[in-house]
């Protein structure tokens, strides 16, 4: 099975209508089609041709749309690069891809040492050759390739496929429909997934992106609340920040907005209700990598009746929890599907992804009575306490719901008594002792889930989509 090449069929099929806009510019699906054809006879010019694999690095602003739209033009596979990391972790992702050519944001050259490179401004001096767009992609053409943030261990490179993208796509808008009049503001990063796959559904469906180098809550609000777009992709600490401005704004979102999906993890039952007060309906959503964005995802029917809940799988998924017997049974989520990766690169290559047909993710989960997801944590960052489990994530979840609180972030101490603790790290949002915290925690939590710690901070380690990142936490203590 093969697919027609998106960008040129979007381009034929609604040329004139708007599919990108950054600050005060915006182009059409036409003049993106164009920019893309000149980047790929640049990039053939300078020898990259179909099957190249690409590694890209850069900030999320216009250039790399085109760079990467030129190399779907030519067929290549492109490693996207986080560019918040350091040299020899960016050193260690290239080696293990085994790139043929690194593109650079000259913004960033400081963090590649290779004589792979090839820097944004050689790709705008180089005169373009002429070149042949590949008319069709087969289904399991590897169109993107992403490294997992590597929670334990070294992080994996994530084979996203066109039949992946395409079923990601097609299944989200099964799930919350689509219109011409769309605008999906895109503030997460373009070499993650959650940032790609907005720019593949906005070829597959037509829909116009507004695009941000980075978030910004205040602008965000604004945009939600004048109504110039209708969708957003953010993670929980991204959703209070948007929150915070339109409550000191005292406005509301505009008619024209449909949702925030909102995902990285489950989203404090405190933001939802500020969320409805503000006019935002929240979808909560489930998904990795390894699934090419979502997989469950929570309809604005159930938000209320099911909130905490990353909702039901897709159209196309299938979601079950690995040797639960009844509702409510925890364990670890399976996920099959056509959104699942065929497989890793590099030194993960041999590893089979989907034993006996399913993903095993590594989250633990449940499915109630009715068949909702309830993602309750990261398997890896379970806290074991003389026997006893314990979630991180509930834990956060009752600290989030203390009003001076704005962040938390709980992780395992070691204990020679218990084996592990747990112990937590708290932005405040107002003035409050830590004596309050715990015993706010004292009254609902059992004795053996309370922080044996609390430290008040200024900030929370996140990675680039804004997660939190408990393995640095453990570092802090």
């Amino acid at each position: 099975m093969t697919y027609p090449n998106w960008l040129s069929q979007r381009s034929y099929l609604s040329g004139d209508r708007m599919a990108l806009s950054f600050q005060e510019q915006q182009w059409s699906f036409s003049e993106i089609n164009d920019l893309a054809l000149a980047y790929a006879g640049k990039l053939t010019a300078l020898g990259i041709k179909a099957e190249s694999r690409v590694a890209i690095l850069s900030k999320s602003n216009p250039q790399f749309v085109f760079v990467m739209y030129g190399c779907l033009h030519l067929g290549c596979e492109m490693v996207m690069l986080n560019e918040r990391l350091a040299t020899g972790e960016l050193a260690y992702q290239i080696d293990d891809a085994q790139v043929d050519s690194i593109l650079v944001d000259d913004v960033l050259k400081e963090k590649i040492v290779s004589s792979k490179v090839i820097l944004f401004s050689k790709l705008d001096d180089t005169m373009p050759v002429r070149c042949e767009p590949e008319k069709q992609w087969q289904k399991d053409q590897t169109l993107s390739i992403m490294y997992t943030s590597g929670t334990t261990g070294h992080p994996k490179g994530v084979r996203q496929t066109a039949e992946n993208h395409f079923s990601s796509a097609i299944s989200s808008a099964l799930n919350i429909g689509i219109a011409p009049e769309d605008i999906w503001l895109c503030s997460v990063p373009l070499f993650h997934i959650s940032g790609f796959s907005i720019l593949m559904r906005s070829l597959i469906y037509g829909m116009g992106v507004r695009l941000y180098e980075k978030f910004d809550a205040k602008s965000s609000a604004e945009e939600i609340h004048n109504g110039t777009v209708t969708h957003m992709s953010l993670v929980g600490v991204m959703l209070e920040r948007v929150l915070s401005e339109m409550e000191k704004a005292s406005v509301q979102a505009s008619p024209r907005f449909k949702a925030v999906l909102a995902g990285g993890g489950p989203v404090p039952v405190a933001y939802m209700e500020r969320a409805a007060a503000c006019g935002i309906p929240v979808l909560q959503t489930y998904g990795m990598t390894e699934t090419s964005s979502q997989t469950t995802t929570l309809q604005s029917a159930d938000a209320t009746r099911k909130i905490g809940s990353a909702g039901k799988p897709l159209f196309l998924y299938q979601v079950i929890i690995d040797k639960a017997e009844n509702p409510g049974d925890k364990g670890e989520i399976l996920i099959q599907g056509p959104q699942v990766t065929p497989g890793y690169i590099g030194k993960f290559a041999e590893r089979n992804v989907q034993k006996d047909g399913w993903l095993h993710t590594g989250d633990i989960g449940y499915l109630d009575g009715e068949g909702f997801l309830f993602v309750v944590d990261r398997r890896s960052d379970l806290i074991v306490s003389g026997g006893e489990n314990i979630y991180p994530a509930e834990i956060e979840k009752v600290l989030m719901t203390h009003p001076a609180v704005r962040e938390v972030g709980v992780c395992g101490a070691a204990s020679e008594e218990w084996g592990e603790v747990p112990v937590a790290f708290v932005v405040l949002s107002k003035e409050t002792t830590v004596a309050e915290l715990l015993v706010y925690c004292c009254e609902q939590l059992a004795a053996y889930k309370v922080p044996k710690r609390l430290s008040v901070v200024e900030a929370l380690p996140r990675n680039a989509s804004n997660k939190l990142l408990r393995r640095e936490l453990r570092a802090w203590l």
